[in-house]
């Protein structure tokens, strides 16, 4: 067996050529959605991601704004704080995205928690996690549809969301599956054992405690590594047959490249294709789908707001 590669570029694609058609249609004059972005700090990394998110606005017809601040002595939290209320308060704002890490002298919690939860398309501020935490399975509870994410009426992470995605996109039946995430943060590994559990997959989380990991991981038909660890999990931990989405991205050593590095995931990619019937690749699988659930994050948030006007 040869396991075919999850396209996460091509699925994000659709996603946005979606987005954008819908953009498209809307009566001249009609608000479009807003993403506001706050960056801090200098890092090289952040930097690029905040341009290929406003990037992705432009192209599918959305606004985007800026906000940066320099890592320097006048940078403190009610600085960021107040410019966050601004955007709170601003209709043009559909979406607020702090880009992370934020400096140590910035309470990370503190800063994610000002964002109405309504604007949070990061899905990070407690009262969204909370209601993805939420199972609602006792009688009479309001029951939703899981399986169309855009009917969801609050924000889901992004990254944990696009996985989701992947696998309905290539027609995995989630029903059912024994599903392991290897991972247990509250960006990935939590969440996406979540999304799975609403749509009714067994779910195992292993972490660094786990007993008998390999064996554990091995009964998975849909394994979900995220753990940031390069090339853990080998085609031993995989059960024939198994769909695999590889969320890690670590940098490894490669001498007499141009970059003297490149970028690998969590899974033995080589060896897990001999074993497993869908695999994403890294990079260019569940990468590409993060930035792909943030505009829809942020054209929900429009969508909820301009149904209740």
């Amino acid at each position: 067996m040869t396991a075919q590669d999850i396209d996460g570029k091509s699925i994000a694609a659709a996603v946005r050529a979606e987005l954008t058609e819908k953009l498209a249609s809307l009566p001249d004059g009609s608000s479009k959605p807003g993403l506001a972005v706050m960056l801090v700090g200098e890092r090289k990394d952040s930097q690029t991601y905040v341009r290929m998110k406003q990037k992705a606005c432009a192209d599918c017809g959305m606004d985007s704004f800026l906000c940066t601040y320099p890592d320097d002595d006048k940078l403190n939290e009610e600085l960021l704080l107040a410019q966050i209320k601004d955007w709170n308060e601003d209709p043009k704002v559909h979406g607020i995205l702090v880009q992370l890490p934020l400096p140590k002298k910035i309470d990370e919690a503190t800063i994610l928690e000002a964002v109405l939860p309504a604007k949070d398309v990061d899905g990070l501020h407690p009262a969204n996690a909370a209601k993805l935490f939420n199972t609602a399975t006792h009688a009479g509870a309001a029951k939703l549809d899981w399986k169309d994410m855009t009917s969801i009426p609050f924000h889901i992470p992004c990254t944990p969301q696009g996985c989701i995605e992947l696998l309905d996109r290539i027609g995995c039946d989630i029903e059912g599956k024994n599903a392991v995430v290897i991972g247990r943060s509250n960006l990935v590994g939590l969440p996406v054992a979540m999304l799975l559990l609403h749509r009714n997959a067994t779910v195992t989380i292993v972490h660094s405690r786990t007993k008998s990991v390999e064996d554990v991981v091995r009964n998975a038909d849909i394994v979900v590594a995220a753990v940031g660890r390069a090339h853990m999990v080998t085609k031993s931990y995989l059960k024939p047959g198994c769909t695999v989405i590889d969320v890690g991205i670590n940098s490894v050593d490669a001498p007499g490249t141009k970059r003297g590095y490149r970028l690998v995931g969590d899974v033995k990619y080589d060896e897990a294709k001999e074993i497993a019937e869908w695999i994403t690749p890294v990079p260019g699988g569940v990468g590409p789908m993060t930035i792909a659930m943030l505009l829809r994050n942020t054209w929900n948030g429009w969508r909820r707001t301009t149904e209740e006007k």
